[in-house]
């Protein structure tokens, strides 16, 4: 087997993590989300969940891969025994259904971008932006932007750790950055900015203590979709590091970075729509909320032309750093286990991820059932297994590695492994119970009318 590729410098790591965790799901996936809990009551439990669970839970991920140096698949067939040795084949095929839907969704902010080039924004009213948001989203336009985007992943993927993921994420994520602070900038000046602030950060506790149920598995899905949690990127990423590392130190520094991009994605989004399209439409709880609401602000507002080129450009390179890094996760298996050069492996697996996407292009019935099932039950499910297998059946070999490259870890390693094998496990049962029973009812539900219909 040829030898394993590895980082060029810690800032090429941090850049590559920061850059799966800031894709769609802070950009796209975020603004609905907030939509859905209730604004400010949503951000409050999502920053809750960052904290509590998403540090120990990155922490996981981190030890496992490092130790390895490993695919997902590989590494728990390398460390567990029993059962627990298939717990990767369950990140591979969540990494595979995510994939296949987001590069669809990334082909929408592509076009849309294209289409501020060529047209401009011109669909004012709400019904306009939703016809031309049905336009874009299914059909010949949705296919061809799946092809695009997945052309573009793949070429990035098949050059490599260093000189293709590494060298494109230290472009990309520092130009989304500067660019979400333009827009968040801009949107401080429109005359909505104050109500959307409102919004935004001010919780009612009477929400929070109401919608709990509906709150708890949104937060959590969005927080590991958002930290790339769940789907074995972590896993895969750590796997290229080398034992000098502080693990501690590189989480920190990516969960800082992830959640402040999130929350300036807020700032940025929200002025903008309740701006040119009112305060209702902040509350939009569908997958189309942001390019429906944007689209009609864009419309309205001054300089929206410019602006929603800025926007959805800012998207389509965050979505593209995420991208890669779930496609490596399905790469990384393919080169580790059966010893197949990087750009073969590549070419398969980006071709498989693309043929399952081609019914999401065609209805969006098919984007919700996959989301639904990845964040609602996969993701979720993936993490609790990890959990449980450091925290109770491997904790010495957990333990061990997160001394690695700290100088006197003292008791903050026991600290981690309770915080891993009680409050970890107990809020990631009742978040699955929780997502299990929502998906059940969009199954019994709209997806039980589409299917009679």
């Amino acid at each position: 087997m040829s030898e394993r590729e590895t980082w060029a410098t810690r800032t090429g790591f941090i850049f590559a993590a920061v850059g799966s965790a800031v894709g769609l799901g802070n950009i796209w996936r975020f603004p609905f989300a907030v939509g859905e809990g209730g604004g400010a009551a949503f951000l409050l439990v999502y920053l809750l969940f960052i904290a509590i669970i998403g540090f120990p839970a990155i922490l996981v991920e981190f030890v496992i891969g490092r130790r390895t140096n490993l695919n997902p698949v590989g590494a728990l067939q390398s460390l567990a025994t029993g059962p627990w040795r298939y717990i990767g084949y369950l990140f591979l095929a969540t990494g595979f259904a995510i994939m296949a839907y987001y590069s669809v969704v990334a082909g929408w902010f592509v076009r849309y971008f294209v289409i501020g080039i060529t047209d401009g924004y011109t669909v004012a009213d709400p019904d306009s932006a939703a016809a031309l948001f049905g336009s874009v989203s299914t059909g010949m336009d949705a296919l061809l932007y799946h092809i695009v985007f997945m052309a573009a992943v793949i070429g990035v993927v098949a050059v490599g750790i260093r000189d293709g993921i590494e060298k494109a994420v230290k472009f990309m994520v520092p130009a989304i950055i500067i660019l979400l602070v333009v827009l968040a900038a801009y949107g401080a000046t429109l005359s909505g900015a104050g109500e959307a602030y409102a919004y935004y950060l001010s919780p009612d506790f009477g929400v929070i203590a109401a919608e709990w149920q509906t709150l708890l598995p949104l937060a959590a899905g969005q927080a590991f979709f958002t930290l790339s949690l769940g789907m074995g990127v972590m896993i895969t990423y750590a796997s290229y590091l080398g034992e000098d590392r502080n693990l501690v130190k590189d989480a920190l520094t990516i969960i800082g970075f992830d959640t402040g991009i999130a929350v300036l994605v807020g700032f940025a989004v929200f002025p903008i729509i309740i701006t040119g399209a009112g305060v209702e439409a902040a509350g939009e709880e569908t997958v189309n909320a942001v390019f429906v609401s944007l689209a009609a602000a864009f419309s309205d507002i001054t300089g929206g032309r410019i602006l929603g080129l800025l926007f959805f450009g800012t998207v389509a390179l965050a979505a593209l750093s995420s991208a890669i890094s779930i496609l490596e996760v399905v790469v990384s298996y393919i080169i580790d286990q059966f010893d197949v050069d990087r750009r073969p492996a590549t070419a398969v697996a980006g071709s498989g991820i693309f043929l399952l996407g081609i019914p999401v292009t065609q209805d969006l019935i098919f984007l919700d059932l996959l989301d639904g099932f990845v964040n609602d039950f996969l993701l979720v499910l993936g993490a609790l297994l990890l959990v449980l297998l450091v925290g109770w059946v491997i904790p010495d070999a957990g333990r061990d590695e997160l001394a690695k490259g700290i100088t006197d870890i003292g008791k903050r390693g026991d600290i981690w492994l309770w915080l891993v094998r009680i409050p970890l496990v107990v809020v990631l049962v009742v978040t699955l119970a929780l997502g299990i029973e929502g998906y059940h009812e969009f199954l019994t539900g709209p997806f039980s009318e589409w299917l009679a219909s």
